[in-house]
């Protein structure tokens, strides 16, 4: 079995957390932190720390903690952030226009490079260098086809159909904001964002603490 596939994905989840508050701590002038540290910041202990890091190697000193540089460079190089990956967007509406506009993704080596609606009014619209395109020309698209990650934020009804037509031009990792349980083949990931059932938790939590 491959190594990675031992990693449990909410390791790799946590990562991010520990990369946000690394980069946080540079900004302050600290040149190391201890597991200690990176679990009360992120809410976790310091055993959870470091086994998180130790699927990955061996990153600290035992009673002085890890060097922030150091161990800021190898989060990077994990997560894939020596690169800016192209992303396909689906779906212009309130959430898609909001994420064309969100200036966060290019510092974090992201960018969306193909914007993609069956919406008449929205083909044609441009946002800064991009312009929306119809769904039906994504397979024709060589630049879009490049692009290994899409987001969907489409009706539910056409949620599948768009998932389809993105595994087909070769995408392999989807986050998802429609409120639906995508069927995509094995080696696609797919990556639920479902506002209404977080929301849900919400009024469940406060419903109960009452």
């Amino acid at each position: 079995m491959n190594e990675k596939k031992r990693i449990p994905k909410s390791a790799v989840s946590r990562l991010s957390l520990y990369l946000r508050e690394i980069q946080r701590l540079e900004k302050d002038g600290r040149d190391r932190v201890s597991s200690t540290e990176l679990g009360e910041f992120t809410d976790l202990t310091d055993a959870q720390v470091r086994k998180d890091l130790s699927y990955f190697g061996n990153f600290g000193t035992s009673g002085s903690g890890y060097e922030i540089a150091t161990l800021k460079a190898s989060l990077r190089k994990i997560l894939g952030k020596g690169a800016m990956w192209p992303i396909v967007l689906v779906g212009v509406g309130n959430i898609g226009s909001a994420l064309l506009r969100y200036p966060g993704f290019k510092h974090e080596g992201f960018v969306i490079k193909e914007a993609y609606d069956v919406d008449r009014n929205k083909i044609g619209v441009r946002y800064d260098e991009l312009v929306v395109k119809d769904v039906a020309d994504i397979n024709k698209n060589e630049k879009g086809k490049a692009a290994k990650i899409a987001i969907i934020a489409v009706p539910e009804k056409a949620a599948q159909d768009v998932a389809d037509i993105l595994v087909k031009s070769n995408v392999k990792c989807i986050l998802n904001f429609a409120p639906v349980v995508l069927k995509v083949p094995e080696g696609v990931t797919v990556r639920n964002i479902d506002l209404s059932t977080e929301l849900e938790n919400f009024s469940f939590l406060l419903s109960f603490s009452k």
